[in-house]
This record gives C-alpha cells, structure tokens and sequence, in this order.
C-alpha cells in the first residue's frame, strides 16, 4: 500500500513538474530549451546530492541539519589543500572530500548512535562547530578563483556527451543509491529502522548503528558536493552555503519522504530537488520577486507535508477497516 501510495506521489510530482513548465514556457519559451534545462539541472545538481543523503537519514527517523556546513568545510578543506599541493590530481582531492564528509557524518552519527541525543539537537551543534571550524581553518579569509589550479575548477565544468561531469556524477549517484536501497541489506534496514523500530530490533537490525551508516552516507555526499560546489564557482569562505540545509530538507518533504520516517525514495528525492530548482532557475527569469519564490517553496512543502499525512491516516484507517472485519 505505502509502496502505490509514494508511486502516485511521484507521478503527481512529476505531472506537477510538467505543469510548472508549461506555465513558465507560456512566459519565457527559451526556458524549455534542451540546453537550458541540462542548465537547469546542472544547477541543482547539488541539492539532489545533498537531498539523497538527507532522504536516507529521515527514512530512519533522524534528519541532518548540517550537511550545508559539512559542504562548507569539506569544500573549503579540499580548496586549501589545492592552494598548498596544486600539483594533487583531480581524483586524490574528490577521494580526500568524501573521507572528510564522512568522517563527519561519522561524528554525527556516533551522537546519536551511542549517546542516544536527539538528532536536531546533533546536528544543531554540528552544523555550528563546523562553521566555526572554518572560521579557524582560514582566519575569516576567503579562497578565491586565482589561488586554485585550473585542473581543480576544469573538472565539474568538463563535458561529456553534452553534459558537464557534475551531472553525470549526480546521475551515477541516483543509479547507485536507488539500487543500495531497492536491492540491499543495507537499504531495507534503512526502511524498516525508521518505519517500525520495535520491529527491526526484533528482527536483528541495530537501530542505532543503521542511523550511523546513514549519517556517513549523508556527510559523504556532502563531502563530495562540497568539492563540487567549490570548484564550479571556484571560491571558498565561512559563509558558503549559508541555509542551504533548509532547500535539503524540503526538497525530500517535496518529494514524498516522511518526516516520520520509514517513507521515501531517491528518486522522489530527487524530484522535489528539481522542483525547487525550476522554481529557482524560473521565477526570476519570468520577473517574479523574491518574496513569491520563497512564497510558493513555502506553500509546496505545506502542501506535501499535508499529502504525505493524509496517506499516512488513509493507511492507518485501511488497517483499522481490516481487523474490524476479521473480528
């Protein structure tokens, strides 16, 4: 039932989408050119990584409010690396952003798997200590353009098949991590820690240590995102994605993740990620002010919030209907 119930909820999104675009075509048609829209999703890239760990730490009743200060450090880590060793290849420097994303996940993840804190309250702090990390790291002081290598800022850049790299590195890790949580272990213990957690313990699976794997996963598409970012705008400070985590999560309520948990797909993930991002890319464009793009971000996630409630009691009275009758 749950499984039809996000099935419709992604279809729903999707015709939303479509929708969304011919109003915008209506305005401004070149924004529906094959080129613009590779554009488009160029763009979001970034939110649809972060929105897939996001979508893995919520399936198992936890959220993570610091990947964007995660992104923020990795990012400005790997860029002062490039300034020290500009001669380190390309694949060395994305391999060291990924450990340092996990290994801050990791942290998270020990938080809330032995100290038994709440994970807002984790990630809360978190998030803070690792701005403040960056603060410390650079003295305040920005990375800019002219102190990176031209191989550190050419990679995401580079096209293949008319794509840039960071699309398709995206597009690899939708395939990747649709298959982890269709076809694994891993990923059915993500499902059942969130959507029964009596039920898992009772059936072998280590709660807490499944919310660590999942706030690894998290940090380290973080991690990963933070070179990305860095490099496509070639630049790194404090501030760097300052609020982005807020985009993150509701790109994951957008697309049909409980909040509760136990509920949710990468590739509805990765649809309310796309929603959020033609919003973005579009209404300034079609000369709509800021105060409406926030507005109907805003009224979007009220919205899918709403949904995914009314699927949860429709449920719920589907259960109730069943063992009424078999009394």
């Amino acid at each position: 039932m749950s499984r039809h119930v996000l099935m419709s909820r992604e279809v729903l999104l999707s015709g939303a989408i479509l929708v969304l675009l011919a109003l915008i075509a209506s305005r401004f048609p070149a924004f529906i050119t094959p080129a613009n829209l590779a554009n488009v999703f160029n763009d979001t890239a970034p939110l649809i990584l972060l929105a897939i760990g996001q979508m893995i730490v919520i399936l198992t009743r936890c959220i993570d409010l610091s990947v964007a200060a995660n992104l923020a450090l990795t990012g400005m880590v790997v860029a002062m690396i490039n300034v020290a060793l500009p001669g380190l290849p390309v694949p060395v420097i994305i391999a060291c952003a990924i450990g340092i994303g996990a290994l801050l996940g990791m942290f998270n993840g020990i938080l809330v798997w032995k100290l038994e804190i709440p994970p807002i309250v984790v990630t809360l702090g978190t998030m803070t200590i690792f701005r403040g990390t960056i603060f410390l790291l650079s003295d305040g002081q920005w990375v800019n353009s002219h102190e990176l290598s031209d191989p550190f800022k050419a990679f995401p850049r580079a096209e293949f098949l008319v794509l840039p790299v960071m699309s398709w590195i995206t597009i690899a890790a939708v395939l990747f991590f649709s298959l982890v949580m269709s076809r694994t272990t891993l990923g059915r213990a993500f499902y059942a820690a969130g959507g029964n957690p009596h039920a898992a313990t009772y059936a072998g699976i280590d709660v807490g240590k499944t919310q660590f794997w999942a706030f690894t996963i998290s940090g380290a598409l973080a991690g990963l995102t933070g070179y990305l970012w860095v490099s496509r705008f070639a630049v790194a400070f404090v501030d760097l994605a300052g609020g982005f985590e807020l985009n993150v999560v509701a790109a994951c309520v957008i697309g049909g993740v409980a909040i509760m948990g136990g509920i949710g797909t990468v590739a509805g993930a990765m649809l309310g990620a796309l929603f959020l991002g033609i919003i973005g890319n579009a209404l300034p464009v079609v000369d709509i002010s800021p105060f409406w793009q926030l507005a109907i971000s805003g009224a979007a996630i009220i919205i899918a919030v709403a949904l995914n409630t009314q699927a949860n009691r429709t449920k719920g009275r589907i259960i109730l209907k069943r063992a009424e009758h078999a009394s």
